[in-house]
């Protein structure tokens, strides 16, 4: 078997200046910061001459050091990841399926990650026909890659990018989830600029995804974008508190400790930053961490507990909140039972009618109320009425009601209040479910 061994060099240029903001825009210089990414110095394909079922592909990427660097291959579903057998010099090894297509001509697209950045470069197998390498490419290079941060995510605001580098070649973003290879103009040379108009039904999540890309001769080259989109100066805020400050409930069932995270139209909450601390016990490990809530669940012995939970937004927004409950050893006389048995706070529901069955005293009145705050194109706040209704509980002191959004969409929190009264007792529940994503 002859191996043909086809070797692509090219070089990235290292990130060396950082923009710099004016003293008014403190926000906006943070965000202008810059990163160094990894970089991919050589390719090589150890291929056979045919390109035939349990013939074996090996790959070999040279870059930078105690990174990880992986292989895919166009229309073979797998990733192939690759082995770090020297500093710098990632080997990898697959064998071609029968149902795969392999032939020269075929893209691969190789990327390596360090430290949280990734680099990936685009590469066509040469024709096994080929009697001679292949000429290579001119090196390609990605200085930067930025946007002009906005004030908020919402219809209507244009997002603005640009990207430095190699002239001459094709560039173009993608936005994941959004929009994809949206084409970028050479205004000058090596300096290209594009831009995004957001729609109102655009869902931006917190960790959006943003890739420039360059191409030209068959090679293709991206750097993602490493900028919060938005000048975000405000805090996040805890809301929908569970217990409640001052609150008491009963020892013997699992108590339910959670809050949700409002940005307001900010980057989001990194939940990475998150920390929860109930009854001087740090139980972050322990609890259910999201972009848009955090529960932790205990069956927790009579006495009083402070809960001091503390975060950052990805823009590096603190918020701290504290507050305290008391767990007693049985409820008082006063009190009038009342949960819900199909669903937990801050449980996600699918769907467009979604119903909630809960149990109180028998025959008592059921005053229930649901609010809808939805996320339009990463704008908080869009609330809607969704269900206002008294019932009366049955025999047995159950009861049920069903709500259905007019507009379902993603993300949104819905806002429960349930309240059951009967004769001079009462007692109120919130709760808070998400639409699944």
């Amino acid at each position: 078997m002859n191996i043909h061994k086809h070797a692509f060099s090219f070089f990235l240029l290292l990130l060396a200046f950082a923009l710099i903001g004016t003293s008014t825009q403190p926000a906006y210089a943070a965000s202008q910061r810059e990163v160094t990414l990894p970089h991919i110095d050589r390719f090589y394909i150890d291929s056979p001459d045919r390109l035939t079922p349990g013939s074996d592909l090996t790959f070999t990427v040279e870059g930078t050091p105690q990174g990880k660097a992986s292989v895919r291959i166009n229309r073979v579903k797998k990733n192939i990841p690759l082995k770090e057998v020297s500093r710098g010099v990632y080997e990898g090894v697959y064998t071609i399926k029968s149902k795969d297509k392999i032939t020269g001509g075929t893209t691969l697209r190789v990327t390596l990650q360090e430290r949280g950045q990734s680099t990936y470069e685009t590469y066509r197998m040469a024709s096994a026909s080929s009697t001679a390498p292949a000429a290579q490419p001119a090196a390609m290079k990605i200085d930067r890659f930025t946007v002009t941060p906005i004030g908020k995510i919402e219809p209507g605001a244009e997002l603005r990018f640009a990207l430095h580098g190699t002239p001459g070649a094709k560039a173009y973003f993608t936005i994941e989830g959004i929009t994809a290879n949206v084409p970028m103009r050479e205004v000058s040379s090596g300096q290209y600029e594009g831009s995004y108009t957001i729609r109102r039904l655009d869902h931006f999540p917190s960790a959006v995804k943003i890739y420039g890309t360059l191409e030209a001769n068959g090679q293709a080259i991206g750097a993602p974008l490493k900028q919060a989109l938005i000048t975000d100066t405000k805090p996040p805020v805890l809301g929908n508190i569970s217990p409640r400050d001052g609150e008491t409930v009963v020892a013997g069932t699992v108590t339910s400790v959670s809050a949700t995270f409002d940005d307001s139209g900010g980057v989001g909450v990194d939940t990475k930053s998150a920390r929860v601390v109930v009854g001087g016990a740090n139980v972050t490990q322990s609890s259910v961490i999201t972009p848009q809530f955090f529960t932790y669940r205990a069956n927790l012995p009579p006495g009083r507990y402070p809960v001091e939970v503390t975060a950052r937004d990805l823009a590096g927004n603190a918020v701290r909140q504290v507050w305290t409950f008391n767990v007693v050893q049985q409820a008082a006389a006063t009190h009038l039972p009342l949960r819900i048995l199909n669903h937990a706070n801050n449980d996600q529901v699918r769907g467009d009618i979604t119903e909630v069955r809960g149990r109180t005293a028998a025959d008592a009145k059921v005053d229930v109320q649901v609010q809808g705050i939805s996320s339009v194109a990463g704008l908080f706040g869009v609330t809607q009425q969704i269900y206002s209704q008294s019932l009366r509980a049955d025999a047995n002191g159950d009861f049920v009601f069903s709500f259905r959004p007019q507009f379902p969409v993603a993300g949104t929190r819905y806002e429960i209040t349930v309240n059951a009264t009967k004769s001079d007792l009462n007692t109120e529940l919130k709760m808070v479910l998400f639409q699944q994503q």
